[in-house]
C-alpha cells in the first residue's frame, strides 16, 4: 500500500516539510500521484530517504549528498575533509570543556577571554574589556605573557590603579606613577617584547595604536589616564638611567 508524504515522514523519523525540500534540490524523487493528485511513496523512496538522512546526520552538506551516495570518485575527499572538521570541532568543544571547568572552579565571568579565567578576579570590568581587545591585536604568545603579567601583579599596583577617583589628588597621583613606573620597568624587564610589540601584532600596528588609543580614553577615568601617562614617562627614564646605575656600580666594586 502506497504511502503519503506524512507517512512517509513519520517512517522515516522526519518532517514533511524536509521531505518536501528535498524534493526541490533534487535528492528525491517525486514520486507517482494517485487518480486524485495525491503523492504515493514506496519502500524505494523510504530507503533512500533513510539514506540521505544518515549522510545528513554524518554531517555532509546537502550538495554533496547526491555524489557521496553515488560513491563518485570524490567521494573519500568530501570524507576525509569532513572528518577533518569534526576533529576540529572536537577539539573546540574540549577546549570550551575545559575552559567551563576553570571559569566554575574559580567563579570567573563566563565572557573572561580564554587564557584568562584563573586570573579574572585580578581584572576590573575596564581590564577585562582591555583584555578583550588584546585578543584581538596580539598573537597566542604576547597574550600568554600577559596572561603572566597579570598573575604577577602581587603588590596590589593594579588594584589600586583601578580604584582611583577621578578627582584624586596629586600626591595620590605621584605616588602611584611611582609604583606604575617600577612595575613596568620590571614588566619591560621580564618581557623585552612589551616596548617593541610589531612583532607580536595580529593586525596593522596604525590599527592597533589607533584602537588602543580610543580604549584607554574609553576605558580610564582622567586620573588614570595621566598616571598611566607618567608612570611610562617615568619608566623610559628610569630605563635610560639604568646602563649608568649598572656602569656605576661596577666601577665601584672595583
Amino acid at each position: 500500500m502506497p504511502w503519503s508524504t506524512r507517512e512517509l515522514a513519520e517512517r522515516a523519523g522526519t518532517t514533511v516539510n524536509t521531505i518536501r525540500h528535498y524534493h526541490r534540490i533534487g535528492l528525491l524523487e517525486e514520486p507517482e500521484r494517485r487518480y486524485n493528485g495525491y503523492k504515493q511513496y514506496d519502500v524505494q523512496h523510504l530507503v533512500t530517504l533513510l539514506r540521505i538522512r544518515r549522510l545528513v546526520s554524518l554531517g555532509v552538506p546537502l550538495a554533496q549528498i547526491g555524489d557521496v551516495s553515488a560513491r563518485a570518485d570524490s567521494t573519500p575527499e568530501v570524507l576525509r575533509a569532513l572528518d577533518a572538521e569534526l576533529q576540529q570541532g572536537i577539539a573546540r568543544l574540549q577546549k570550551a570543556r575545559a575552559d567551563l571547568v576553570v571559569i566554575l572552579r574559580d567563579d570567573a565571568p563566563a565572557d573572561i577571554p580564554a587564557g584568562f579565567e584563573s586570573v579574572a578576579a585580578r581584572l576590573s570590568e575596564a581590564d577585562r574589556s582591555i583584555v578583550h581587545i588584546y585578543t584581538q591585536l596580539y598573537d597566542e604568545s604576547a597574550l600568554s605573557d600577559i596572561q603572566k603579567l597579570v598573575e604577577a601583579d602581587t603588590d596590589g599596583v593594579g588594584a589600586e590603579l583601578d580604584e582611583l577617583s577621578a578627582d584624586a589628588d596629586e600626591d595620590t597621583r605621584r605616588r602611584l606613577v611611582d609604583r606604575l613606573a617600577a612595575t613596568i620597568v620590571r614588566n619591560n624587564r621580564d618581557f623585552p617584547w612589551l616596548t617593541d610589540p610589531v612583532a607580536h601584532l595580529a593586525k596593522d600596528p596604525s590599527l592597533t595604536a589607533q584602537t588602543m588609543a580610543h580604549a584607554l580614553t574609553d576605558l580610564y577615568n582622567p586620573a588614570q589616564l595621566d598616571v598611566i601617562g607618567r608612570a611610562h614617562t617615568l619608566a623610559s627614564e628610569l630605563e635610560q638611567n639604568l646602563p649608568e646605575r649598572e656602569a656605576k656600580d661596577t666601577t665601584d666594586d672595583d
